[in-house]
Formats: C-alpha cells, structure tokens, sequence
C-alpha cells in the first residue's frame, strides 16, 4: 500500500502536478492535455517557486536583506534623480527695457496691453510697435522706429509693447506668426497694420499719411499736382459754409483711412475740394459728390444713387476703377515672386531710382510720369496735354473744364514721310551674299527716278516712318540681292502701304577701311571669310554679329528733329506695350545687379526692360543718364519691328585657368574670344544639374590629349550659368559643337551623344568633316 502512495516523498499536489490529477486522465502516455490541466500545470509551478524562496530564505537571510537593500537603493536613486530634474528648469529671467530710457518711445516691456489701450484711447494718432526682444528683425527695427518717434512724438503716441513675456497680457491675448507688427491708431479706427520697408523714411511717411489720410486742394495749380500725379486720385466736395462738418464729409474721410489700412502702400489719394468754381472743373456740382480722375479712360462720379455712400464702398469703387499709370514694386525679400508675377503680365521696363517718400518733390519721377503719359496717350486728349504742360513747367491759359469726355478719335500719324528723307541701314550679315556686309542708303517717299546717296541733302527719316520702309524693304530682299554690287547701286521698291509712295535702296559695299564711319572701332560689318581653315591659313577674330538695325549717328540722346509727336500714343501703335514699374534703389538694388547693373554705380540709376514671352533682356546704357529723353529712345528702339537693342546676356565670372589645363572654360565674357580665335574649337555644352554630362568628361580629356593645341581648342561652357547669343544655343544637354576655324559661324552638332560615345567616335566626325571641306572647301 504505501508504495502507491509515497513514491519519491512526494505530497499530493506533487502528484497531481505529475499526474496531470489523482483519478483523472487517459492512459499513460498520451500525450494531450486539456486546457484546465495546463493552468493547473501553471499554478503549480508558481507554488513550487514560491515555497522555493522562501526555503531560500530561511536556510540563508542574506539574500533577503541583500535583496531589501538593493531595492531601497533603487528608490532613493530614483528619487534624487526627479528632485535634481525640478533644479534644471530655470524660471525665466524678468525682462528688460528694450528702448532706452531717453528714447521718445514709451516701451512696455512687460507686456502691460492693457494699459496700452488706455494710452491708446486717449489719444489721437498712436502707432504700436509689437516686438519679441530676441527677434532680429525687431531688433533692427527698433532704431528705425526710434528715428521715426524722434521727428513726429509731438504728434504722434509711439508704444512699444514686449509681446513674447509669458506672462504678459500681449502674449496671452494676441497671438503674432511674426515679429515686429506696426499697427497705428486714428482715435477709434483701427488698428491699420504698417507692411512697408522698416526703414525710418518710409514709417515716418506712412504715419504722416494716416494722420492727414486728406490732400487740401486750394487752388487751380494745386489741382493740376493732385492730378498729374502718377498715383490714382480721388477728390470730394464739401462745403463748409454751412457747418463745420457738411454731409458725408466724415465718411469720405474714412474712406481715405479705409484705403491705408487695405494697402499699405497708399497708392490711391484722396483730396478735398472746397471752392465751387474749382470743383466745376471736375464736374462736381453737388456738395458730397466723389470724383475719380483716369488720365485715358473717362473720368468718373460716385453714382450715390446706385451704391450706398459707405466708407468701404467709396474705397472699393475707386479700387475696381483706378488707372495704373506707374506702379511701386517693394518685394518682401531676396526670394519675392512678386517681380515674376508682374513679368508674367507682359513686357516690363523696371525704373530703379533713389527714393526719398519725405521729399516735397521728386523731378525724375516727373519725368518718368511724363514720358508715361505720352507714352499711353493714344488719343492726343487735351486734358493729357495739359498736364504735361504743367509737368513740364509751361505756362498755359486757364483751362475751362476737365470733365469727362468722350475720346475723340483723331487720325493716326502716317507712317510715311511726307516728304523725301534718308536713314543708313546695314543689311543683316546672315542675309549677305557677299563676304562683306552692304550698307544702305534707305529713303522714303522718293519718286520713281533714283537718287544717288549723297547727291542731295535730304532730311533724317522718324523713327516709325523708317520702321515701316525696313518691312517693305526686307520683303524685297530678293530683288535687291540680284542687282548688288561691289559699286554703289540703286534699286526703287513700290511700297506696301501705297501704290503711289516708293522706297530706294542705294547700297554699297564697304570695306575695312570704311567700316570705322559706322561709330565702331573694329570692324564691325565685316562677315568672316567662307574659306575654311588649313594649317597654313591664319584665322581671323571675328567680332560677335549684329542684328538688323538702323544706324542713326546719335551720340547719347536723340537729335532734336525728331518730332515728340512719334513717341505720344506708342503703347497703341505697337504689340509690346510696356508695363512701367519704380523700384527704390537704396532698398532693392540687388535686383538690379542681377539685372544687368554695375555693382559699383556711383548713381544707383537703371533701366532694363523684360520680355519673358519671347526670352528678352535689354537694359540702358549705364553711361548715359536716366532721364526723359534717353528714356523715350529706349522705348523707341524697343518697340521698333527691327529692334537695335542688343540683348543683354548675363554671365558667370571670367574664368581664369593656368595655361597646363587640358579644356578651357568658356564664359559669356570670353565666348568670343575663345570660339572665334585662330583655331578649330571643340565646345561641351553642359549643367551642373544635368546628370549625363560628366559622362563625357573623360572623353573631352582624352581629346584634349591628342588633339594638337596649335590648331584645336577643345572647351566647354555651362550654359545654366552663361547667356549666349541666340544662334549659340542648344535645346538639350549635353551638346558638342565642332567650330570650324574660318567658319565658325557654321557650326556643326556632334549628334547621338549617349553613354556609349567613345573618343573614336568624335574624332571620326571630325576628321570626316576636314576631309570633306579638303575637297569641297566653299
């Protein structure tokens, strides 16, 4: 009996864990045990662990109190740990004044915005000037406002307010994306938040035009200064005879705050006119009644009995119907888009000129306003014409009324001469036949007998009249090339314009010894020889090619014959109207040097104009002087069928390489030189972001190396980087042009370039290429 039982000294739970339970179960050996048997299995062995530990415990007492201490030790770390983390958050130091304490500014900077609005409500004009003492921008604004505080804080409340303290009412209440904000204060309307240039000139003239947001117009010459003003302008009428504040009079003076606080630039004016016998010259008869002058289209009057006469609709009408005529640029930053977003408008001519917004008067920008004025003023209305009589300083007759009225249309001026006049052509290189280049004595309204060049004096031809004989002249190209010569020829076209009118062409062939009477040092009408180069030959520099144009002998401005009536009413006459932009050169003269300006102009003056549509960039002789005349010459040139502009092409740096390296980098600045030398050349065009392209630098190295250096030059020239002339440009990267010496202006494309060009492949192409000419070398 006892051997059932007590096998191994074991209890009842050891047989059960054994077992699997007492009675239960299979038979021995199969394997599977249910659910309830392996939880039991579980329990049973945590019991066993269990009673292990504590038999551990009482055979050695070691071990427990070892293990007591470690876990004190844990815990005290522990907690030593989280005390020593509260230290190393320090509470943040109290702020500081930002402005000193002789400063004109009143600075809270501890955040009081409550005590703000108090000071606030108690005063007229206020301006609040909201910083974050770590924010540079703040910073640098802080003596800009200072300045600006110093000349006006007998008029005006400056308030600097800390709005970064966490525990400020600034930081709590308003919630800034950015740092500083300029918000000013006139009495109850507000806040109008300043977005301008940070500059010291212009916060001061900002709060000078919120606190007089109206212009008085006293008098007949103050009303032709409101109104021959670039900027847009809007004028009111009341009378004060009868009340200190007639009818709508508040109203139109909110209106004018209205139009401050939607843009910052202040771009539409607003004026009060007082006398009746003035307002008559604008069509206001009615006390209340607003006018919006627009120097081309009709003027027009608030229809009061079509909108309601609120503040914002006032400001929204004259917003939706204001005439441009200039318009202030001011990007936000080196990365503005603002610039593309207006060249996306069509062509533009950017004015950069010095600003001062303080100064009383501004003669170039009267200038600028006249030339845009004539410019646009394509009807020859009288109203214009009296301006610019006012903007020119003459002194005109009273004039009776400047009511709108319809334009009337008068003729357009005739594109021909009426009487017989001669302007010198060169005829373009790539339309010669001849190796050298002809010169053309092209007259206009000439009869049907020829007249030798130099035989009779006869006038200079206008501009346009010699726009319109270069069309007829070049659609009779043809003919003119059957009976040319190297002797003087004449050849009469019937124009296109009149059966009855004729255009002459006598031509000549010039020579190098002739060719410094066109103005040019070298030899500029000289074409390059067709012959191509041998070893024996030596090739000739060729200067960089011209494109069609008028010589018209001027030194730096138009001559005086020329009628002012050519250029009035240009932007109708032609399909590259320009849109006119100002941009102040003492704040963003960045853009002009990467427009084409000198970094180091003593005047920061410069003119350029911008075609995106058709990929074209011209700018004004830095040597000569911006003003009207050089300005209406540019325009001119520019609009011409025939432009004689050269487009500006910008480039990299000259590089500068020692004389052992194998390939020369070629820049815009040294492309003609390079490529047009005495030698064959070998030109890589490529990108630093086209990945292919250094594929082919061991190929280019490796031809470098067995090319002979006297009679090849094997270059490249990143075009991302370097403009080229037209001609010059390729439509995909990388591209290898071979320049055939004496010929380099018939360039020939190594085609099929891939990753499997070899040098073979290249020099195989070459080497054909001399073969052929050896035996066909015209």
């Amino acid at each position: 009996m006892s051997e059932c039982g007590g096998r191994g000294g074991g209890s009842s739970d050891d047989a059960e864990d054994e077992g699997g339970g007492g009675g239960g179960g299979g038979p021995a050996g199969s394997g599977s045990l249910s659910a309830a048997a392996a939880g039991a299995s579980s329990a049973g062995r945590l019991r066993r662990g269990l009673r292990g530990a504590s038999l551990m415990a009482r055979r050695r007492p070691e071990l427990l109190c070892g293990a007591v201490a470690l876990g004190c030790a844990l815990l005290l770390a522990l907690k030593f740990t989280c005390s020593r983390a509260k230290d190393v958050i320090i509470p943040a130091k109290p702020p500081v004044s930002f402005f000193s304490s002789r400063s004109p500014v009143l600075d809270l900077f501890q955040g009081q915005l409550d005590y703000a609005e108090r000071v606030r409500r108690d005063s007229e004009v206020v301006l609040l000037f909201f910083y974050a003492p770590w924010c540079g921008q703040s910073i640098a604004a802080r003596a800009e406002v200072e300045q600006a505080a110093r000349q006006l804080s007998d008029q005006v409340l400056f308030v600097a307010i800390n709005c970064w303290w966490n525990q400020g009412k600034c930081r709590k209440q308003k919630h800034f994306f950015y740092f500083p904000v300029i918000y000013l204060y006139h009495r109850s309307f507000g806040p109008i938040e300043y977005k301008g240039p940070v500059s010291a000139v212009y916060i001061e003239k900002f709060v000078r035009r919120v606190m007089t947001p109206l212009v008085y117009v006293p008098s007949q010459s103050e009303l032709l200064d409101f109104l021959s003003n670039y900027e847009p302008g809007v004028l009111g009428y009341f009378e004060f005879s009868g009340s200190p504040q007639p009818p709508g009079y508040l109203t139109f003076f909110s209106s004018a705050l209205h139009s401050l606080k939607k843009d910052y630039l202040g771009t539409v004016r607003f004026g009060v006119i007082t006398n009746k016998h003035l307002a008559k010259l604008v069509s206001l008869v009615h006390s209340g009644s607003v006018y919006l002058h627009r120097h081309f289209n009709t003027s027009l009057v608030f229809p009061r009995e079509v909108i309601n006469y609120t503040a914002e609709n006032i400001y929204k009408w004259a917003l939706e119907n204001r005439e441009t005529l200039l318009r202030w640029l001011r990007p936000h930053g080196g990365k503005s888009l603002l610039l593309n977003n207006e060249l996306k408008k069509g062509p533009a001519l950017f004015l950069f000129i010095p600003f001062n917004p303080l100064a009383e008067s501004h003669p170039l920008i009267d200038e600028i306003t006249e030339v845009a004025l004539e410019y646009n003023n394509c009807h020859r209305d009288q109203v214009v014409e009296r301006l610019l009589q006012h903007l020119r300083r003459v002194d005109a007759p009273v004039f009776s009324s400047l009511a709108p009225e319809s334009p009337v249309g008068l003729p357009e001026p005739p594109l021909i001469a009426a009487s017989p006049c001669c302007n010198t052509v060169v005829l373009p290189q790539w339309r010669s036949l001849s190796r050298t280049r002809n010169v053309c004595e092209l007259c206009v309204n000439q009869t049907a007998r020829v007249i030798r060049p130099g035989s009779i004096s006869t006038p200079r031809c206008s501009f346009f009249e010699m726009a319109a004989a270069l069309d007829s002249f070049y659609l009779k190209e043809q003919t003119f090339h059957q009976v040319a010569s190297g002797s003087t020829e004449c050849s009469n076209f019937l124009s296109s314009y009149s059966p009855f009118r004729y255009y002459t062409a006598c031509c000549r062939t010039v020579s190098r010894a002739m060719t410094g009477l066109l103005g040019s040092e070298r030899d500029a009408s000289e074409s390059p020889a067709t012959a191509f180069s041998s070893l024996e030959e030596s090739c000739e520099v060729g200067p960089a090619s011209s494109v069609p144009h008028i010589e018209e002998n001027r030194d730096l401005f138009p001559e005086a014959d020329v009628r002012s009536t050519d250029f009035t009413g240009l932007s109708c006459r032609t399909n590259k109207t320009l849109n006119i932009y100002l941009l102040d050169s003492n704040l963003f003269w960045l853009y002009a040097e990467r427009l084409g300006a000198p970094s180091a102009a003593r005047v920061k003056e410069f003119a350029t104009i911008v075609d995106v549509k058709e990929e074209s960039h011209y700018i004004l002789d830095p040597k000569q002087a911006l003003m009207k005349l050089t300005l209406e010459s540019f325009i001119q040139n520019f609009s011409v069928l025939h432009s004689p502009l050269k487009r500006h092409l910008i480039g990299s740096g000259s590089a500068q390489f020692p004389s052992q390296h194998l390939i020369t980098e070629v820049t815009t600045d040294t492309f003609w030189e390079v490529v047009l030398q005495k030698q064959d050349v070998l030109l890589l065009y490529y990108a630093q972001w086209c990945g292919f392209c250094p594929a082919l630098n061991h190929v280019f190295i490796q031809l470098a190396r067995l090319l002979p250096a006297d009679t090849f030059t094997v270059a490249r020239i990143d075009v991302s980087q370097n403009d080229l002339p037209w001609e010059f440009m390729v439509d995909r990267l990388p591209t290898v042009l071979f320049f055939p010496c004496k010929r380099n202006r018939h360039t020939f494309e190594i085609s099929h370039l891939n990753y499997r060009t070899r040098i073979w492949d290249i020099l195989s192409f070459v080497e054909n290429f001399l073969l052929c000419y050896l035996h066909f070398p015209r």
